[in-house]
């Protein structure tokens, strides 16, 4: 008899996983439908920087639409997430790729590099026309996703790229970038970057100095959006409070989920719903929580928190992958993004129409209006800005700069 029961309840037990397995199909196949009407757009990818690492940015035989996890160094490297086979499993219609240029080619080749790391993008998507195309404009991602493109976009990010100089500002523009992140993981001469926030850290400016502030103004002025991912909070309030178009935070977290100075607080956050800006999650542990593992649920928790404090509007995806080593159990990599929408959905608290916004809907909002104030500055006769940094900072360090007479 007991063994009867016991068998019995193990068929239960089977049809119930079955059942979960019938529900979460049914959801995948609705994440599916939505992905198809909108874009799915993620706003930070570190693959330029890995190609520059394995391949020294010789793409001859890089074959980005075949399977890297079979190719080495690919399959060797806890870095690599991302490859055209995988993106389009993933149902990604627009990427934001990366321009990265580390921190120790300050004063030194930084611009250089930011040209190297921007021809890398434009030679990878030239490469493979039948997948990809390049994009800079709201209109050219919807038009990709119409045509079945990867709308590759181009994000610099680590704002001593443009080596102290408004012109350098104005040619990266020109040659495609449509972010430019502030800083890295180093103060600017003209930004805190979010280190200052730690414990037993000094900030070097106390947030934005004045040329800082004209970085920003600027950049409205092009129609680049101004990336808050990795400065301070105090760099955070400054430019919130000077920014004519709303902002984005790249590749952030919640702060009170996981208290990483990268993450973004709450008093933030609710600044950022005023601006009209976006926040995109992003997928690494370390700023998901705080510890060396983390879950597809712990995503979740994030942009529900973010949802929760900012609103719908003000919430995006930028998982950063091909950037970070260790990703969340479920979501190991780019092909999984529409197992974190079928979570939400199942949820109950995400509609369709709220998928919509997360997805793409809320990043070409923000980029729309970036572009509407680029229109309005233009329209209104506003000029270049010509005004340069100071030769020598609030402390009084001297640049290394071409002596000017």
């Amino acid at each position: 008899m007991r063994i009867v029961v016991l068998w019995l309840l193990l068929l239960q037990l089977q049809a119930g996983r079955v059942g979960l397995g019938q529900h979460l199909e049914a959801r995948l196949d609705t994440v599916r439908r939505i992905l198809h009407e909108v874009p799915l757009v993620d706003g930070h990818n570190d693959l330029p920087w890995n190609i520059r690492k394995f391949l020294k940015n010789q793409l001859v035989n890089f074959r980005f639409a075949e399977d890297l996890r079979e190719m080495s160094p690919w399959s060797r490297s806890s870095w690599s997430h991302t490859d055209l086979l995988r993106l389009r499993e993933g149902m990604v219609a627009a990427q934001f790729w990366s321009a990265y240029v580390p921190c120790s080619t300050q004063h030194l080749d930084a611009v250089q590099l930011a040209l190297e790391q921007i021809d890398v993008i434009r030679r990878l998507v030239a490469k493979y026309p039948t997948y990809m195309t390049l994009v800079t404009t709201t209109e050219g991602i919807e038009r990709a996703h119409e045509s079945g493109l990867l709308a590759s976009l181009i994000g610099v990010e680590g704002g001593h790229a443009i080596g102290t100089s408004l012109g350098v500002l104005r040619m990266l523009y020109q040659l495609g970038a449509r972010y430019l992140t502030l800083t890295h993981t180093c103060n600017t001469p003209w930004a805190d970057c979010s280190i200052a926030d730690e414990p037993g850290h000094l900030p070097h400016i106390g947030g934005l100095s004045p040329f800082g502030t004209l970085v920003v103004r600027e950049m409205n002025r092009l129609g680049m959006m101004v990336d808050l991912s990795h400065v301070s909070v105090p760099t955070m309030l400054d430019a919130l409070r000077m920014s004519r178009a709303p902002v984005i935070f790249s590749h952030s977290s919640a702060h009170a989920l996981c208290n990483s100075s990268r993450n973004v607080p709450d008093h933030v956050l609710r600044l950022l719903a005023e601006n009209g800006g976006l926040m995109m999650v992003a997928f690494y542990p370390h700023f998901i929580s705080c510890s060396e593992s983390a879950t597809l649920q712990d995503v979740v928790a994030h942009i529900n928190h973010i949802r929760d404090v900012a609103g719908v509007d003000h919430v995006g995806i930028g998982a950063g992958y091909d950037g970070i080593n260790i990703t969340p159990l479920g979501l190991e990599d780019v092909s999984r993004y529409p197992y974190l929408l079928a979570e939400l959905l199942g949820s109950g608290r995400w509609t369709e129409a709220d998928l919509q916004k997360l997805v793409g809907k809320n990043l070409i909002r923000v980029f729309r209006k970036v572009e509407e104030v680029r229109d309005r500055l233009l329209a209104n006769g506003e000029e270049p800005i010509d005004e340069r940094i100071p030769v020598q900072d609030v402390y009084g360090r001297t640049y290394c700069r071409y002596p000017e007479t």
